[in-house]
């Protein structure tokens, strides 16, 4: 089991540097997590360190392929406000 960084991933480089197990791997269009060097950062951290630095709710995915970090955890917005806030914006463009 694996933690999946997806396509909404920014190519920050927030993550790359933290990885204990060099795990994250620089591609396009975005970042990608190698599955045999992923260790989910057990025996060195609490935390998967690629989670807890990612700036991008959503962008990582752990091994159930549910969003390690969802909509709101780092906004404290609420997911239907955000859905809401977003069908706002694209409908004014």
């Amino acid at each position: 089991m694996t933690y999946q960084i997806i396509e909404t991933c920014v190519n920050c480089c927030a993550c790359e540097p933290l990885c204990p197990s060099d795990a994250i791997i620089e591609a396009r269009p975005h970042f990608l997590i190698s599955a045999k060097k992923c260790t989910e950062c057990e025996g060195d951290y609490i935390d998967p360190q690629c989670v807890s630095i990612c700036p991008i709710e959503g962008a990582i995915l752990d091994s159930f392929g549910k969003a390690a970090n969802p909509i709101g955890s780092l906004t404290g917005i609420p997911a239907a406000q955000w859905v809401a806030m977003i069908a706002e914006v694209r409908a004014s463009v």
